[in-house]
């Protein structure tokens, strides 16, 4: 169970609950593919997320 908060708009990826429904819940950050961008803000990319 991780989170990742992007720096821009402040979404939280939860590992738990995914991003349905391209991201299955329990997904893991890395294994996100690389051209995913944020869901909310639409601008940030996997490196702009940082670990809470």
């Amino acid at each position: 169970m991780a989170k990742y908060q992007c720096s821009i708009c402040n979404y939280i990826y939860d590992t738990d609950k995914g991003e349905p429904p391209e991201i299955k819940p329990g997904t893991a950050f890395e294994d996100i593919p690389d051209d995913w961008i944020c869901p909310s803000c639409r601008v940030c990319g996997k490196d702009m997320f940082k670990k809470i």
